[in-house]
């Protein structure tokens, strides 16, 4: 059964709470609810509450003379019990505003947060959950941040995925009471260190206002990524220095200007798919309270959640109301809070049209694709989600970019022997053209081999198996799918043998990363190192397991120094990150844009060549009219010697960075057609001059 048809409201901007000269006027979009009232919270949680007034489009409204910012606030909404219709209507629960710019304090998870009594999730609790249950709070207007000076397009792109807390709360530089904060990220020697490496965008880890999943707490762990979101409007609480009674929003602002002015944009993964407040058996903060069946996605009997998110519920875009409610959310983020683009959790989730169906052109799609405000930023799709049809890598349109798993998949087991032949690592060295629409370009494919939800980089080359027992499952949680290779000792070692093949490996993954034709996607902290003991699954450690520990720097500097080495080179040649795919096309005197090399000189690859199982090395030449280089990967143990092409593709070649060690790559100019030995495991970047 679809979802009710509940009226739309006629002018979102009058949801939430905004300050006048004489008040604040409220505004909470609830069709279905017979009363709703206004409770004005004091500190010493006394209440003051005021009926609201109900327009024909389902809004109701109320104007509080001498209500300022800072004040704190809720909803009780009235209505019929009735989970057979998806109507779980209690006033006894006191509701947080949907459109709430800030939110503070927590929730008491042994307190009367549900709407229901234990051992029956159909029956009311009448019991009031006003001292369990975060608050929303009024915020005034303020300025937007800095903007920045110019949003690069993707092609010339590098995001750096990074949360918030975890990069600076052991930062060294970082002033002991900023670290972990939006100010601990805005500090000179974290931006300083981003830009001397060449980042283009952090892409932040989730931080709209979430909360922990009550099975979490009952372990003594807690949501450290964030993916639970509990307001859209809001930015994170705790992530702020000085208060959360609005001064989060200040901070978060001023973090924002600090990376424009550093010409770094901020895209921030959002999570609109599903909220914290889980299945009906589960807490009741907002959402729910106001009407279950208008926001969430709900079985047949509509008693139940709909689960395509494997949270406990999936917000229902095809409702009109809660569409806008997206909507006005990125628009308020871009707007207000200055950020340059979104990664969408679990996006497939918010293609689904009334009957569940993924509809990838559908009206999410549209309304995306057809916003003047949306137009300018970055628009990144994780494209699946765990219902039918849920995986649709390949199948979003314009403006949307997605992050390939395929890609993650054949690097990672490229790199470990695992492959048949070279051609499926070569189909994503130039971009994934078989996957993504031509018009698209490579900017559509985000390339990734690590990324919060998985294993490190150096766990990836330290661990053949995940080890996940601090989550508190006996390490049945996580990925059992790793692609990884602990290079012949699983977890640290003193084996000086095992260290250097680590090393290589990582050397190895990252340059892959970083010379293929798309968008490279560095997880914080990969590029010195970072580890999480194998645990790939980190979700719930907020502590040394998944905060980025600094002190590995000089210990993996030859690592550091390859990703910096690199990021200069690709920033420098346009060659080096092309904005369309590249198919071969003349663009000299008997040169091409695109080529491929077996080794054998001036032979390019033949169909044998890419048919034969065995092969574990190959060439991609890639040229402009000016500039040319050719790049060797060698993923087999043993060397191997290779012709370089000659006249045309080149007269001479220079080594300009390589992931052997120092000894085994003369810093001479090589002759066209000189041979060049590949040492076991290896990739060279090399220059022609032309």
């Amino acid at each position: 059964m679809p979802s009710p048809d509940l009226p739309t409201p006629a002018d979102t901007t009058v949801l939430g709470a905004h300050v006048d000269g004489g008040g604040t006027r409220f505004a909470l979009w609830a069709p279905r609810a017979s009363r709703v009232e206004l409770a004005l919270v004091d500190a010493d949680r006394t209440q003051q509450n005021h009926d609201m007034t109900l327009a024909p489009d389902g809004v109701w409204t109320i104007h509080v003379p001498g209500v300022e910012a800072e004040q704190r606030y809720g909803y009780r909404v009235h209505g019929e019990w009735d989970p057979d219709n998806g109507k779980r209507f209690n006033p006894a629960k006191l509701l947080l505003d949907p459109y709430a710019r800030a939110i503070t304090a927590g929730v008491d998870y042994a307190g009367p947060i549900r709407d229901h009594p234990e051992g029956d999730d159909f029956l009311p609790d009448e019991t009031d959950s006003a001292f369990a249950v975060p608050l929303s709070v009024v915020v005034a207007d303020s300025p937007p941040p800095t903007p920045i000076r110019h949003r690069l397009p993707l092609s010339e792109s590098v995001i750096y995925e990074v949360h918030v807390k975890g990069f600076t709360r052991l930062h060294p530089a970082v002033p002991e009471h900023l670290r972990g904060t939006y100010a601990g990220m805005a500090y000179p020697a974290v931006l300083d260190y981003l830009k001397e490496l060449g980042i283009t965008a952090v892409e932040l880890l989730p931080i709209h206002q979430f909360v922990s999943e009550p099975f979490l707490i009952g372990r003594g762990l807690s949501n450290y990524w964030g993916y639970n979101t509990l307001g859209f409007f809001a930015p994170h609480s705790a992530y702020g220095s000085v208060g959360t009674t609005g001064e989060q929003v200040t901070e978060f602002k001023r973090m924002v200007s600090a990376y424009h002015e550093a010409g770094i944009e901020v895209i921030l993964d959002v999570v609109y798919n599903h909220t914290g407040e889980g299945g009906h058996e589960g807490p009741t903060l907002a959402f729910r309270g106001i009407d279950h069946a208008g926001y969430y996605r709900l079985t047949d009997d509509q008693r139940n959640d709909y689960d395509v998110t494997g949270t406990g519920n999936s917000v229902d875009t095809s409702q009109p109301g809660v569409l806008r409610l997206i909507m006005d959310s990125l628009r308020y983020w871009v707007t207000e809070m200055g950020v340059d683009g979104f990664r969408f959790d679990l996006a497939t989730t918010l293609m689904r049209d009334r009957d569940h169906h993924v509809v990838t052109d559908g009206s999410f799609a549209k309304a995306i694709a057809e916003d003047p405000v949306l137009r300018d930023v970055k628009i990144i799709a994780e494209p699946w989600d765990v219902g039918p049809y849920g995986y649709q890598v390949g199948n979003f349109g314009h403006p949307w970019s997605e992050w390939n798993d395929t890609y993650r998949g054949y690097v990672r087991d490229f790199w470990r022997g695992a492959t048949h032949g070279v051609r499926g690592i070569g189909e994503r060295l130039c971009g994934s053209p078989g996957t993504f629409a031509e018009d698209r370009g490579p900017g559509a494919s985000i390339n990734f081999v690590t990324a919060h939800d998985g294993m490190t980089l150096r766990d990836l080359v330290s661990y053949n198996d995940k080890h996940n027992d601090d989550n508190g499952e006996d390490n049945r949680d996580g990925s059992d799918d790793n692609r990884s290779w602990n290079c012949g000792h699983e977890g640290d070692t003193d084996d000086p043998e095992v260290n250097a093949l680590r090393h290589r490996q990582a050397k190895n993954i990252l340059a892959t990363l970083l010379l293929s034709t798309g968008v490279p996607m560095i997880t914080a902290g990969d590029e010195f190192g970072r580890t999480q003991g194998g645990n790939n699954n980190a979700y719930c450690q907020d502590g040394p397991i998944s905060w980025v520990h600094w002190d590995t720097r000089d210990e993996w500097s030859d690592l550091h120094e390859l990703t910096a080495t690199l990021l200069d080179l690709r920033a420098f040649h346009p060659v080096l990150r092309p904005g369309v795919y590249r198919h071969g096309q003349p663009v000299g005197d008997g040169r091409k844009n695109l080529a491929w090399f077996s080794g054998a000189g001036n032979t390019e690859m033949t169909q044998d060549d890419w048919d034969d199982g065995g092969r574990r090395h190959l060439g991609v030449y890639t040229s402009d009219e000016q500039t040319a280089f050719l790049t060797w990967y060698h993923s087999g143990a043993e060397p191997v010697t290779v012709r370089l092409p000659a006249d045309p593709w080149a007269i001479e070649w220079t080594v300009r960075a390589h992931t052997g060690t120092e000894d085994e790559f003369s810093k001479q100019v090589l002759p066209a057609g000189a041979e060049l030995t590949l040492p076991g495991r290896t990739v060279v970047l090399l220059q022609a001059r032309l």
